[in-house]
């Protein structure tokens, strides 16, 4: 019985399952299924240490976003303001030495300022500089002087007490080897030259055919000449022919007066040759001509006083151009004086005075073309008889002969005629060589 009650309680009918079963299903409503997590394709999982690393994305509300916007906003201001002031700080100390050098600039305007040559640079700021007028000295260079351009050697601008470098001139030629360069070629040429057809043979050969065929001399063997000079009595033509070369002439012609070169203060006689022989080196082909050079090239002596030393000196600078170690090149050498034996030997010597070219009174042939050349241009009457002045026994130069043209000229315009008469004429030539043997002490020239 026992065995059989548990075994009876525990075992239910199939009645009883299927009225539970019932009960259940009438208790359940209908629910709606779950919306889906998310919308779109599916994403694979990553695997492995980066999917471990990753960070969530975190989505900020907009209150969140307004705020961070205004921070960004503030910190773009704060690195503004750090780097203004900043650029301020490091700009300060140079804008203050602007200032103090604008200062400076200020006090140099309106004073004068000496002018210098720089010997040496010693750095960046400091430098010896030496004037004409006194011993060097140690000063300083200002900051808006351009020191890539310094060197030594070079023009430069001091102030007036301090002596600071204060500018640098550019052209640092001196002015006065500028006004020799002749700009515009004279109006003489060769066919107003009467009579001298052998020295300007001589000048050609010398001077003109070594700039123009330089080929010549050397397929013959020899070197071009340097230089020549001309001399003889005054008026006899021997600027007149320099002027014709320089109008015959493309090379650059310099024109010197001996007397330019004798300067006031020590040294500037010499270093005005070495500029004026440097310039016409840049300029080249050129010729230099150097008219009354007996002013600087007398004998040398035994002098007493500083001005006859620094005239001494000159012309021992003027030796060492003409013939020095620099090769002269396209450098020619005019000299004219009418005073060639008062010169030193050692300017005439050869190699450095290579022709010497002399200019003697005009014979009676010389004499006929000088007086048709100037008698070409003026109206002339027909009693107007030139053979009796030109086989005068007179010594007439060229310039004695165009005084005379000119003196008749007047003195028919003073009786305001057109035409020149013989009277003119010989009226003229009395009075032009009565001023030439008034003027010129007897003796002189024999």
């Amino acid at each position: 019985m026992g065995q059989g009650t548990p075994g009876g309680l525990n075992r239910q009918g199939p009645g009883g399952d299927r009225k539970g079963d019932g009960a259940d299903k009438k208790d359940k409503k209908f629910e709606p299924a779950a919306p889906p997590a998310r919308v779109g394709r599916k994403q694979r999982k990553q695997k492995g240490s980066e999917a471990a690393a990753r960070l969530p994305t975190v989505t900020p509300l907009s209150k969140c976003k307004l705020r961070l916007l205004k921070l960004e906003r503030i910190k773009d201001y704060l690195l503004m303001e750090e780097e203004f002031v900043a650029n301020q700080e490091r700009l300060k100390p140079q804008e203050e030495k602007a200032e103090e050098d604008r200062s400076k600039v200020d006090d140099l305007r309106g004073s004068p300022m000496s002018v210098g040559n720089l010997e040496e640079l010693i750095d960046e700021n400091h430098a010896i500089v030496s004037s004409s007028v006194g011993p060097e000295y140690y000063v300083g260079i200002l900051s808006f002087v351009d020191k890539d351009q310094l060197e030594p050697g070079c023009a430069i601008l001091m102030h007036n007490k301090v002596l600071s470098v204060v500018g640098l001139l550019q052209d640092d030629v001196d002015p006065m080897v500028s006004v020799m360069k002749v700009e515009k070629a004279p109006l003489e040429s060769y066919a107003d030259i009467g009579g001298l057809d052998a020295q300007i043979q001589e000048i050609k050969e010398a001077v003109e055919l070594p700039l123009t065929h330089p080929e010549l001399y050397e397929d013959i063997g020899i070197k071009p000449p340097k230089g020549v000079i001309l001399y003889g009595e005054p008026g006899t033509g021997k600027t007149l022919l320099a002027k014709a070369v320089a109008n015959s002439t493309s090379a650059t012609f310099l024109r010197v007066v001996g007397s330019e070169l004798i300067q006031k203060y020590l040294g500037d006689g010499p270093k005005l040759v070495r500029e004026l022989f440097r310039v016409a080196d840049d300029l080249s082909p050129s010729i230099v001509f150097i008219d009354e050079i007996d002013a600087v090239g007398t004998k040398r002596y035994d002098a007493h006083s500083g001005g006859e030393r620094e005239i001494q000196r000159t012309m021992l600078e003027l030796l060492n151009q003409l013939d020095g170690f620099d090769s002269r090149g396209d450098v020619k050498v005019i000299l004219a004086t009418n005073r060639i034996e008062s010169l030193d030997p050692a300017l005439l010597r050869p190699g450095r005075i290579d022709r010497k070219i002399e200019f003697p009174l005009p014979d009676i042939k010389t004499r006929r073309r000088i007086f048709q050349i100037h008698t070409s241009r003026m109206t002339l009457a027909d009693d107007v008889n030139l053979e009796e002045f030109v086989m005068t026994k007179d010594e007439l130069s060229g310039a004695d002969i165009k005084a005379i043209c000119t003196e008749a000229g007047l003195l028919a315009l003073r009786e305001r005629r057109m035409k020149v008469t013989h009277a003119d004429v010989k009226k003229a030539k009395e009075k032009v060589m009565y001023k030439k043997k008034e003027g010129v002490p007897e003796g002189l020239y024999m």
